[in-house]
């Protein structure tokens, strides 16, 4: 009661307060201005994932669906199965195929090892018919010569036997021997054609030989393409059932089962629940105090008072223009803008924290967040 009582004191404790007050208030602001210049803090910022589309590689009805929509699955579930008789029934004809060419090939190969002995033979073949023509060329240029000497001395004595300077006897031993001769030239014609013929038929089952050896060549060139069937039908009868690929929550489920799959129409999203960001775009001059490595914390709105460490993945380096301020690029000259934006608001980049130890039923993609940067 005395000191409300003594006006001095009173007055002293009034002064001390009114500089308490606006110091406090410099220090406050000096605090805050701190943390903003070395905790950089933004509320524009949400959640996001990765993921991906699924959808069906063959095509066939939808025999079973394992999950529901927003269902967390494991990696190595099961989500799919569709009717796999088809491509069973394709793969086995494959198999199939494959092992009649290989039959195929097989016996070629027994073939073409008689036939190789039967060239050899063919060659030797050749060789002596080739001999026997030669011999027989011979021999009919010998019954040729022979033949033409003795006709020409027929023709030489005939005109004499009117004259009397030669005898009948002559004449007539004149025209066997041309007889003789003629028939000897015939056999060896005869000869002749017999030895050409048998080297024409040694050529041609030589060559019959060969070709059948060469026929061994496009059947293992086949090989390559039943394999490739093959592979490729085991590829589709193996996507007949479709599992998860990582931990992951499935949405956007829009068939069911019984429904008739078709190649590349998605079926449903999996969001991959292994690696969470949350992106925050800050402003262009905090920039500068962010680098990846940094600390972070994260809150997301659907439980604020629940903090989640980070750390920071990367920064930005571009986002798309103003059009406003900048104008729009495009082919030809500059589209500048004739008017001045009295207020020019800074640019924001987005700012990727990864999330150490995200909750499996509070992440959302898209879900609001707030961001903080904790240095170092």
């Amino acid at each position: 009661m005395g000191t409300y009582k003594n006006p001095r004191l009173r007055q002293l404790l009034g002064r001390w307060i009114s500089i308490a007050i606006p110091v406090s208030a410099v220090v406050l602001g000096l605090v805050v201005l701190y943390h903003a210049n070395y905790y950089p803090h933004t509320e524009d910022a949400e959640i996001s994932a990765n993921f991906i589309g699924i959808a069906p590689q063959v095509d066939g009805p939808l025999n079973r669906l394992n999950v529901k929509d927003n269902q967390f699955v494991k990696k190595g579930e099961l989500l799919y199965e569709i009717d796999e008789r088809p491509y069973q029934y394709a793969l086995e004809n494959a198999i199939s195929e494959q092992a009649a060419l290989e039959g195929q090939i097989s016996d070629e190969q027994r073939k073409i090892a008689a036939l190789v002995s039967a060239v050899s033979v063919a060659n030797a073949n050749i060789q002596s018919k080739e001999a026997n023509v030669i011999n027989a060329e011979r021999g009919v240029s010998r019954a040729r010569a022979e033949w033409n000497y003795a006709n020409n001395n027929l023709h030489r004595l005939e005109p004499l036997l009117t004259k009397q300077f030669v005898t009948v006897d002559q004449v007539d031993k004149a025209k066997s021997s041309e007889i003789v001769d003629a028939e000897a030239l015939r056999q060896a014609e005869s000869q002749l054609q017999l030895a050409q013929a048998e080297w024409k038929s040694s050529l041609a089952q030589h060559d019959q030989a060969r070709h059948a050896i060469t026929t061994l060549e496009p059947l293992i060139n086949q090989r390559g393409a039943k394999a490739a069937a093959a592979k490729k039908a085991r590829y589709d009868l193996a996507n007949c059932r479709v599992y998860a690929p990582f931990d992951a929550r499935v949405t956007n489920l829009t068939i069911s089962e019984g429904a008739y799959a078709h190649v590349g129409q998605k079926m449903f999203v999996l969001i991959d629940a292994r690696s969470w960001w949350a992106i925050g775009n800050f402003r262009e001059g905090e920039l500068k105090r962010i680098t990846p490595g940094m600390k972070a914390d994260v809150y997301v709105m659907s439980k604020p008072n629940e903090r989640f460490a980070g750390v920071v993945d990367s920064v930005g380096f571009g986002v798309t223009p103003d059009p406003d301020v900048i104008g729009k690029l495009e082919s030809g000259l500059p589209d500048v803008q004739r008017t001045l934006n009295w207020v020019h608001l800074a640019s924001r980049f987005p700012v990727r924290v990864r999330v150490n130890s995200p909750a499996r039923d509070l992440f959302r993609i898209g879900e609001s967040a707030v961001v903080t940067i904790r240095g170092n």
